[in-house]
């Protein structure tokens, strides 16, 4: 089980991601396209390094829904490794079987 304080930390940054996150597009259009004038991309790389850390999509960690396990996430299921085997042990996946040969 990770730390309460580490979970609570990342729903954050996905709060500030979200809410950033029509502006941090809207700079990086500015940025990206050739058309625009070299004041105005320097103004918007000025604002986009202006905007919070945690504004980037990139310091979101994945976790466990459950638990909050930050390593081995399967992203299709949204848990982990250990929980994934768990429940498809149990039986409580729909689809997945342990495989024997």
């Amino acid at each position: 089980m990770a730390k309460k304080s580490k979970i609570n930390r990342n729903e954050h940054r996905r709060e500030v991601v979200a809410r950033h996150a029509a502006r941090r597009a809207e700079l990086k259009e500015i940025v990206r396209n050739p058309g625009s004038s070299d004041d105005e991309r320097a103004a918007a790389q000025l604002a986009l390094q202006r905007l919070p850390r945690d504004a980037s999509p990139t310091r979101v960690r994945n976790r466990d829904a459950v638990d909050g396990r930050p390593r081995g996430y399967i992203g299709k299921a949204g848990i982990s490794r250990v929980r994934f085997r768990a429940m498809a042990h149990n039986g409580e996946l729909p689809g997945i079987t342990k495989s024997s040969w």
